[in-house]
């Protein structure tokens, strides 16, 4: 059994212990044995990642301080430190999730599933809140995610709304989308407007090319699913914009987790609810 790790529950007159949820997972990342995060350790909050050079990392928090929508601050590690002991005792950001991404001059030039050979003492680490928040909010609500259904990545696309520049940092925002019918598209607002630490409320609704989308079936990131006839596009702002912007910026060498395959904390979903 890890310490703090696990939670007690009385079974007869023997005590049993359970690991949670949230953490099982991420053995299953240390283990090389996990795919996307999407539906695991329900109720448990996910993270985008992103890990710059000291030398960036206060013109990046100020970028994700001016662009709170797509960049919401959930936990920030200290510089050289792998460990964010506020979002798991155990966490090792080296480790913990399925996959990464490696930039050199905003190329990427590896996709490892763990960033050991990588890690450098001058690195900080941010992790971003998650759109797989929400969605359980969603789920709860009986409001239908589509590419939860088809067990794929949700789309995501580069958009034509540019972020608030800091220092170098500057680009465009990403963005997610679901498609809903127009009265569930309305609860979808009521809903997510409760989780502004996890992207909050949609950014646009409909006619994706006013936001510079070209084709709503080829997204830049993550997977199509269709829009049906009696349904439109509700887009939020996304934690892939980090990645657009590296691409935008090209800094000598960065990390970011891969599309879909995010970091599990111990948070819970509950605790970012503001209402």
């Amino acid at each position: 059994m890890i310490v703090g790790l696990a939670k007690k529950e009385q079974g007869g007159e023997r005590e049993r212990e359970e690991i949670l949820p949230s953490v099982r997972a991420r053995l299953a990342c240390r283990a090389g044995m996990a795919t996307t995060t999407a539906g695991v350790a329900s109720g448990f909050v996910q993270g985008n990642l992103a890990i710059l050079p000291e030398k960036l990392a206060a013109s990046f928090h100020r970028f994700c301080q001016l662009n709170p929508k797509p960049c919401p601050v959930i936990g920030m590690s200290d510089v050289g430190d792998p460990r964010i002991p506020s979002l798991g005792i155990d966490l090792d950001i080296r480790t913990d999730l399925p996959r990464y991404r490696v930039w050199r001059d905003g190329e990427v030039v590896e996709e490892p599933t763990d960033i050991m050979s990588h890690w450098r003492d001058d690195l900080v680490a941010f992790v971003l809140g998650c759109s797989f928040s929400f969605e359980e909010a969603l789920m709860a609500d009986d409001l239908p995610i589509r590419h939860i259904e088809r067990n794929v990545r949700v789309p995501m696309y580069r958009t034509n709304i540019a972020c608030q520049p800091s220092g170098p940092f500057a680009g465009p925002m990403v963005v997610s989308m679901r498609p809903f019918k127009p009265a569930d598209a309305i609860r979808a607002v009521q809903v997510t407007t409760r989780f502004p630490s996890v992207h909050g409320a949609p950014v646009h609704l409909g006619k994706p090319e006013l936001i510079g989308i070209k084709d709503i079936a080829k997204p830049d990131y993550g997977d199509a699913v269709p829009v049906r006839d009696d349904e439109f596009p509700v887009f939020w702002a996304c934690g892939v914009t980090p990645q657009s912007v590296v691409a935008t910026v090209k800094p000598e060498f960065c990390i970011t987790h891969a599309p879909g395959y995010m970091l599990v904390t111990d948070l819970l979903n509950s605790q970012l609810a503001i209402l």
